[in-house]
C-alpha cells in the first residue's frame, strides 16, 4: 500500500439533483449528498462526517432513511450496473449492512428509494418512461416482487410507503399515480386512474389513506383511497412589499463577509422574481412534505407554502409563506435566474425545516412554536454558507494565511478558511471567472474574467479592484513564490507582469495550442507551461527563451506540477498516464488503468504526489514512485477534478470539481501520523481596510453614541412617565379591588348560609338512603342463600358422575395393558427365530472366507515370484529409457518455455472468453426477464384480442347495415353524377372565357411591370438632370457674385488711382500713395494662395473626373439602349466646354488690355525704368475712366474700387483654373501685375 493517507475534513457543496437528498438522522444531524459521498452535518456544532460511496461509483442517485433512523439506503451506478446499498448509521463509524442485487431487473439506475414503516422492506423505482418498481426484504437480500409501469412521458418519479402499512406503496410520475398492494409475491394496483393524465412531480402521505400530490401546473390534489377528495391551484407568489423595499434600499455592493462562527447572522433580502413571473405564469410544485399540522410545498421559485388543516372536514388552508434569501451578493438579480426548491425535509420534532434548491444551496427555517409568534411571511437562512452552483474553474492557496480562493462559472469569487472551515469573503460579478491566484501574503488576489484580468485587494469586508489588465479570456494566472511577479495566459501567449510597477516585463510566445497550466519554480527563475497540443515548455525568465521542451502530439495536457527544485515536471493529460519529464525527455510513465487524469499536485517536501481523475476520485502516491505502481484511491467528487493544491505546510490537500464542490483533506503518513514540517509557520492576522471605511465606521460609531445618549434620556423620561401612570393605575386598581372584596365578603356570608341549609338536607337524604340500602342488602342475602343451596346440590351430583367416569377409564386402561403385553410376547418369539437363521448363515460364510483366503495366499506367492522377474527386466529397460528421457528432457525444457508463453496467452484468451461468457449469461438473464415480462404481455394481449374479436363481430354487423345504406347512397350518387355532368357542360365555355381573360390579365400585368421599370428609370434620369441643373445654377450665381465683386474692386481702384494722379507733381507724396496702393491691393500671400488653390482645384477635378467615369461605366453596363441619350448629353457638355473656352479667351484678352492700360499709366507717372511683376492681376476694361469721374470721387471711393477689383481678379483667376483643368488644358500664366521698383523711382 501507499504510504500517503488522505482523510476528508470538510466539503463545501451539495448535489440537489439526488432524490431524497435531505434526511434527518436526529434533531441536530442532517444527512445530504455532496460530491461522491453522503455527509453527516451537525447543525449547531458545524462538524462533518463522511459516508463514502462504493468503489468505481458514478455518483449517488437517491437516498432514503428508515423511519427508526438506524439505516440509510443509497442508490448508485457502479461499473454501469445499478446498486442499492444499505448502511447502518446508528453505529460510529457507519458500516455497510447489505448490498442488494439488481441483476434480475432490466434497469440502469434507481432514482427513488423508500423504507417501509417497520424498516424491514425497501422499495426502489426507475425513471420514466419505463418505470420498474422493485420490492425487497432487504435484510435477507430477497426480491419479493417487481412490476413494470408504462408512463406516457419522461420526468421525475417518486416512491413511498404508507405510514401504517408495509404492503401499500405509492408511485407518482409523468402521467402516473399508482397505489400498489403487495400480496402473494406480486404487486397489484388498487386504484384506477380517472380523468386527464397529469405530470405528478411529488407526493407525500398525510395519513394511512390520504396522499397529497403536486403537479407541474401548480395544482395540489389530495387522494383518499385513490379517489380525489380535495384540489386547489397555487397562485404565482410575489415577494412581500416590505422585503422588496429593503432590497431596493440596500446598497448594490455585491460582497458579503461571513463570520467564522455563525452563519445564521447573515442579513439577506428575499427573492425578487419578476423575471420568473414573465417566464412561467404557472408555478410548478417540485417538493411536498407532510408534518403533524398539515403539509409544506414549494410553488413559485424561491418560496415554501405551509398548509394547515382547518376545522372544516378535509380542507387545508395556506397559513404562511417562507422565502429563500435572494442572491444578495449579485449586483443584478436578473442574472441569478430561477432558483426552485426541489426538496423539503422536517426534523423529527418538526422544529426545523431544511430545503435544497436547483442552485445547490441549503437553507434552514426554524418553525414557530406557537401561533402567536407565526407571521404571514418569513424567510430562510443559509444552513452553513452560500455554495458554488456551477463548475469551479480556479483554486489557489497562499503562504501567510490559512485561506484558499476559488472561482466558478457561477460568476462568483470566494475566500475560504481551511483551518476553521468557514467562508470569509464572497463576491458576485457580472462576468464568468475562469482563474484565480492568491498573493503569498494573502492580501491580494488575481482573477481572470472573460473581459479583463483584475487585481484585487482582499479587504476586511470587501474585494476592492484597484488595477485592471487588458487580458481577455484569461484562463490561467499565477503569482510567483516571491509575489513580485505574476503570469497571465492569453490563448497561447504568457504575459509576465511586475506586481510593483504593473508593467508587462516579458511575453513568452511559442505554444501552438491553448495553454492549460503554468507553474513557477521555487526560486522564480523558471516557468513551466503545458498546452492542448502536447507541448511542455520550460522558460527562463531572465532571457525570455525556452530552456527545454517536450512535445507529444497525441496527448492534450490538462495539468502540471513541479518537484521542489524544478528538476522533474509531472504532467497529466488525455492519454491516461502520469509522466515524469526531465531535461526534455519523459523518464517514466505511470498508467492510470482506464481513467483520465485531470489534475496533479506535489507536496512542498517532494515526497507526496496527488492526482485527480475524470471520475472525481483522488489518488495518493509516495515519491519516488515504486516500480509496481501503488496508490490509495478515495471517492471525492461526483464530477471530474478540475483543480488541486497542497497547502504550504503540507498538512492539507484542497480539491475542486466540475460538480461545484470544494473538498478539504488532511494528509497523514502510513502510520497515521500527521506530516509536520521542520519549522512551524505562524499565520498572519492582519487585514486590509480602506481609509474611507474606517472614517465611515468612526462616524457611524459617533452617530450611534449620540443616538445611545438620546435614547437613554428618552428612556429615562419614558420610565418616569410609566412610573407615574403605573402609580395612578395601582391606586385605581386598589380601590376597585377593595370594593370587590367587600362584595365578595357579603356573597361569602350568603353562600355560607346556603351551604348550612344544603348540609342539613344532605344528611336527611343520606339517612334515608342508608335505610334503603340495608333493606336491599337483606333481600340480596336471602336470595343468594337460596342460590347457594341449589348450586351445592348440583355440585354433589357432578361429583358422583366424575367418580363413575374414573372407574370406567381405569377398566379400559387395564384391558389395553393386557393386550399390549400379549403382542410383545408374540413379536419377541418371531424375531428370535429370525436371529437363529441369520447365525447359521454367518457360520457358513465364515468357512467360505477361510477357504478363499488360503487360495489367495497361494496365488499371491506365485504372483510375487513373477513380479520380481518382471521388475528386474523392467528396471534394465527403464534405465535405458531414463537416459534417453534425460537427453530429451533438456530438449523439451526449451520447448516448455515456448509452450508456457503460449499457455499464458491461451489462459488470457480463456479468461477473456470466461468474462464474455459471464457477460452473455448476464445478458441471458436480462433477456430471460424480458421474456417473462413479454409472456405476461402476450397473455394480456391475448385477452385484448379476445375482447377485440367480440368488438369486431359487433362492428361487422354494423358494417352490414352500413353497406345497405351505401347501396342506397350509390343510387343517389348516380343521379347526382348525371346532374353534375350537365352542369359541367354548362360551366365549360365560361371556364374557357375565364382562361382567356386570365391570359390577358397576365399580359397587362407584364406591361405594367415594364412601364413601372421605365418610369423608375426616367425618374432616376430626371433626378440626375435636376441635380445637374441645380449645380449649374449655383455656378452661375457664384460667377455673377464674383463679377459684381470685381466691378466694385475696380471702382475702388479707379478712385484711389484718381487720387494718386492729383499728386503727380509731388514725387514723394505720389510715391507714398503708390506704396499705400501696393500694400492695399497687392498681398504677399497671393502667390502662395494661388499655388494652394491650384492644387485644390486639381484634386477636385480628379475627384469629379473619377466620379463621372464610375457613373458613366455603370450606366453603360446597365442601360445599353440609352446610349444615344448619353451621346446627346456628351455633345451638350462639349458645347458648354467650347463656350467656356471662348469666355476664357475673352478674359485673356481683357487681361492683356488691362496690362497695357497699367503700363500706360506707369509710363505717364514716369516709373517704367525697372519693371517688376505685380502678383495680383486687375483684368478689367473699366479701369480707365473719364477724368471727370476720377476728380469727383474721393479717396474712400478709390479704396472701395480697388478692393472690388482685387476680388474680381481672384474670382476670375479661380474660374480660369477650373475651366482649364476640366478641358485638360495647360493652366494659364499667373498673370500677376509687375512689381513696382519704388527705390528706382525714388532715385529718379
Amino acid at each position: 500500500m501507499s504510504a500517503v493517507v488522505a482523510q476528508p475534513v470538510a466539503i463545501f457543496g451539495c448535489r440537489s439533483q439526488v432524490a431524497g437528498g435531505l434526511c434527518f438522522f436526529d434533531e441536530q444531524i442532517l444527512l445530504y449528498a455532496a460530491g461522491a459521498s453522503c455527509v453527516q452535518f451537525h447543525i449547531e456544532q458545524k462538524w462533518q462526517k463522511f459516508i463514502p460511496g462504493s468503489e468505481k461509483s458514478q455518483g449517488m442517485q437517491a437516498l432514503a432513511i428508515s423511519p427508526n433512523r438506524r439505516y440509510l439506503a443509497v442508490s448508485e451506478t457502479v461499473a454501469e450496473q445499478p446498486s442499492v446499498t444499505v448502511y447502518e448509521v446508528s453505529v460510529v463509524p457507519s458500516r455497510r449492512r447489505r448490498t442488494l442485487a439488481t441483476t434480475e431487473l432490466p434497469v440502469q439506475e434507481f432514482v427513488a428509494l423508500a423504507f417501509s414503516p417497520d424498516s424491514r422492506y425497501l422499495a426502489a423505482a426507475t425513471a420514466p418512461p419505463e418505470v420498474h418498481l422493485a420490492y425487497w426484504l432487504w435484510e435477507k437480500q430477497r426480491l419479493m416482487a417487481a412490476i413494470h409501469i408504462e408512463a406516457p412521458g419522461s420526468g421525475l418519479c417518486q416512491v413511498s410507503f404508507s405510514p401504517q402499512d408495509n404492503a401499500q406503496v405509492c408511485v407518482t410520475g409523468n402521467g402516473i399515480f399508482k397505489l400498489l398492494k403487495y400480496s402473494e409475491g406480486t404487486l397489484k394496483t388498487t386504484n384506477l386512474q380517472k380523468g386527464e393524465l397529469q405530470n405528478y412531480l411529488c407526493h407525500a402521505w398525510l395519513s394511512a389513506e390520504k396522499v397529497v400530490c403536486g403537479t407541474d401546473t401548480g395544482k395540489l390534489i389530495i387522494f383518499e383511497s385513490g379517489e380525489v377528495r380535495w384540489e386547489t391551484s397555487v397562485e404565482h407568489k410575489i415577494p412581500p412589499r416590505e422585503l422588496e423595499e429593503d432590497a431596493t434600499t440596500k446598497e448594490p455592493g455585491s460582497l458579503t463577509s461571513f463570520s467564522a462562527f455563525d452563519s445564521s447572522d447573515i442579513s439577506c433580502d428575499l427573492v425578487s422574481d419578476e423575471n420568473g413571473l414573465q417566464q412561467d405564469s404557472l408555478p410548478q410544485i417540485y417538493a411536498v412534505a407532510a408534518y403533524s399540522k398539515g403539509f409544506a410545498c414549494s410553488s413559485s421559485p424561491g418560496v415554501v407554502l405551509l398548509f394547515e388543516k382547518t376545522e372544516e372536514k378535509e380542507v387545508y388552508k395556506e397559513t404562511q409563506e417562507i422565502w429563500i434569501p435572494r442572491d444578495f451578493c449579485n449586483s443584478e438579480s436578473e442574472q441569478s435566474g430561477r432558483e426552485d426548491i426541489i426538496c423539503i425535509c422536517f426534523s423529527p420534532s418538526e422544529e426545523t425545516m431544511i430545503v435544497s434548491t436547483t442552485k445547490n444551496q441549503l437553507y434552514m427555517f426554524t418553525m414557530p412554536s406557537t401561533e402567536i409568534v407565526k407571521e404571514k411571511t418569513a424567510h430562510f437562512v443559509y444552513l452553513n454558507f452560500p455554495l458554488h452552483s456551477d463548475s469551479i474553474t480556479g483554486l489557489d492557496s497562499c503562504i501567510r494565511k490559512p485561506i484558499v480562493a476559488t472561482c466558478s462559472l457561477d460568476r462568483s469569487v470566494r475566500i475560504w478558511n481551511y483551518k476553521t472551515n468557514t467562508l470569509e469573503l464572497y463576491k458576485q460579478y457580472q462576468e464568468e471567472a475562469y482563474t484565480v491566484s492568491l498573493h503569498p501574503t494573502g492580501l491580494f488576489c488575481l482573477v481572470g474574467f472573460s473581459d479583463k484580468l483584475r487585481l484585487m485587494s482582499l479587504l476586511y469586508e470587501d474585494m476592492h479592484v484597484f488595477k485592471e489588465f487588458a487580458v481577455r479570456g484569461c484562463r490561467e494566472c499565477a503569482y510567483s513564490n516571491g509575489g513580485h511577479l505574476f503570469a497571465a495566459v492569453n490563448g497561447n501567449v504568457i504575459h509576465i507582469y511586475s506586481t510593483t510597477t504593473f508593467e508587462n516585463t516579458n511575453n513568452l510566445k511559442g505554444h501552438s495550442g491553448k495553454i492549460r497550466a503554468v507553474k513557477w519554480s521555487a526560486d522564480d527563475a523558471k516557468l513551466v507551461s503545458c498546452d492542448t497540443h502536447g507541448a511542455v515548455y520550460e522558460w527562463n525568465l531572465l532571457t525570455g527563451k525556452r530552456e527545454s521542451e517536450c512535445v507529444l502530439r497525441s496527448c492534450k495536457y490538462s495539468s502540471i506540477a513541479l518537484s521542489p527544485f524544478a528538476r522533474i515536471i509531472f504532467a497529466v493529460g488525455s492519454d491516461q498516464t502520469l509522466k515524469e519529464i526531465s531535461e526534455s525527455s519523459i523518464l517514466h510513465e505511470v498508467p492510470a488503468f482506464d481513467v483520465v487524469y485531470t489534475a496533479v499536485a506535489v507536496s512542498h517536501s517532494g515526497h507526496m504526489l496527488f492526482i485527480g481523475t475524470s471520475l472525481g476520485t483522488i489518488r495518493t502516491m509516495r515519491y519516488p514512485l515504486p516500480l509496481p505502481t501503488e496508490f490509495n484511491e478515495y471517492q471525492a467528487h461526483a464530477g471530474p477534478v478540475t483543480k488541486m493544491s497542497v497547502t504550504d505546510d503540507d498538512l492539507f490537500l484542497l480539491t475542486a470539481s466540475k460538480d461545484g464542490s470544494f473538498l478539504v483533506w488532511k494528509v497523514y503518513d502510513k502510520e497515521g501520523q500527521i506530516l509536520k514540517r521542520e519549522k512551524e509557520v505562524e499565520y498572519a492576522e492582519e487585514v486590509l481596510i480602506m481609509r474611507s471605511d474606517i472614517e465611515e465606521k468612526g462616524q457611524a460609531m459617533l452617530d450611534l453614541q449620540i443616538r445611545v445618549k438620546e435614547l437613554q434620556t428618552e428612556n429615562d423620561y419614558q420610565l418616569r412617565l410609566k412610573d407615574m401612570n403605573c402609580n395612578e393605575k395601582i391606586k385605581e386598581i386598589k380601590e376597585i379591588f377593595t370594593q370587590e372584596i367587600d362584595c365578595l365578603k357579603t356573597k361569602h356570608e350568603i353562600l355560607q348560609a346556603e351551604k348550612e341549609k344544603q348540609e342539613l338536607q344532605h344528611q336527611y337524604q343520606l339517612f334515608e338512603l342508608m335505610k334503603k340500602q340495608a333493606r336491599e342488602v337483606q333481600d340480596l342475602e336471602s336470595s343468594n342463600n337460596q342460590k347457594l343451596l341449589m348450586e351445592n346440590e348440583k355440585y354433589q351430583e357432578l361429583q358422583v358422575k366424575s367418580q363413575r367416569m374414573q372407574e370406567e377409564y381405569e377398566k379400559q386402561l387395564h384391558d389395553l395393558e393386557e393386550s399390549k403385553s400379549k403382542a410383545l410376547e408374540e413379536l419377541t418369539e418371531y424375531y428370535e427365530e429370525k436371529l437363529n437363521e441369520k447365525t447359521v448363515l454367518l457360520e457358513e460364510t465364515e468357512e467360505t472366507i477361510r477357504q478363499q483366503l488360503h487360495i489367495y495366499e497361494e496365488i499371491k506367492k506365485q504372483i510375487e515370484e513373477d513380479e520380481d522377474r518382471e521388475i528386474q527386466e523392467i528396471k534394465i529397460k527403464y534405465e535405458r529409457r531414463l537416459q534417453e528421457e534425460k537427453e530429451s528432457n533438456l530438449r523439451l525444457k526449451g520447448e516448455t518455455g515456448i509452450m508456457r508463453k503460449r499457455f499464458n496467452s491461451l489462459q488470457k484468451d480463456i479468461e477473456e472468453r470466461n468474462s464474455e461468457i459471464e457477460e452473455r449469461k448476464l445478458e441471458q438473464q436480462k433477456l430471460q426477464g424480458i421474456i417473462t415480462s413479454l409472456e405476461k404481455d402476450i397473455l394480456a394481449l391475448k385477452r385484448e384480442i379476445q375482447e377485440r374479436d367480440d368488438t369486431i363481430q359487433d362492428k361487422e354487423k354494423r358494417i352490414y347495415d352500413v353497406k345497405k345504406k351505401n347501396q342506397e347512397l350509390e343510387k343517389f350518387k348516380f343521379v347526382l353524377d348525371y346532374k353534375i355532368k350537365e352542369l359541367k357542360k354548362q360551366i365549360q365555355p365560361r371556364e374557357n372565357d375565364i382562361m382567356v381573360m386570365k391570359e390577358q390579365i397576365r399580359e397587362m400585368e407584364a406591361e405594367l411591370e415594364r412601364f413601372h421599370k421605365q418610369n423608375a428609370q426616367l425618374e432616376l434620369n430626371i433626378t440626375e438632370l435636376q441635380q445637374k441643373l441645380k449645380a449649374t445654377d449655383r455656378e452661375v450665381h457664384r460667377e455673377r457674385q464674383k463679377g459684381q465683386n470685381m466691378k466694385a474692386l475696380i471702382k475702388r481702384f479707379k478712385t484711389d488711382l484718381h487720387n494718386c494722379v492729383g499728386f503727380i507733381q509731388d514725387s514723394k507724396k505720389l510715391k507714398d500713395r503708390i506704396c499705400e496702393l501696393y500694400t492695399k491691393y497687392v498681398h504677399q500671400t497671393d502667390t502662395v494662395e494661388t499655388i494652394e488653390l491650384d492644387t485644390d482645384l486639381q484634386q477636385e477635378h480628379i475627384r469629379q473626373r473619377e466620379y463621372l467615369e464610375r457613373n458613366f461605366a455603370t450606366l453603360k453596363k446597365k442601360v445599353v439602349k440609352e446610349s444615344e441619350i448619353h451621346r446627346a448629353d456628351y455633345v451638350r457638355i462639349m458645347q458648354e466646354n467650347v463656350s467656356l473656352i471662348k469666355e476664357i479667351n475673352e478674359l485673356r484678352r481683357e487681361l492683356k488690355v488691362t496690362r497695357t492700360q497699367v503700363h500706360d499709366l506707369q509710363s505717364t507717372l514716369g516709373l517704367t525704368k525697372k519693371k517688376q511683376v505685380i502678383r495680383d492681376p486687375a483684368p478689367s476694361s473699366e479701369l480707365v475712366s473719364s477724368p471727370a469721374v476720377l476728380r469727383l470721387n474721393a479717396e474712400k471711393e478709390g479704396e472701395k474700387i480697388i478692393e472690388m477689383q482685387q476680388l474680381e481678379i481672384q474670382r476670375l483667376r479661380d474660374q480660369i483654373q477650373e475651366k482649364g483643368q476640366v478641358l485638360a488644358i495647360e493652366p494659364l500664366s499667373d498673370g500677376r501685375l509687375p512689381m513696382l521698383n519704388l527705390e528706382g523711382s525714388h532715385r529718379t
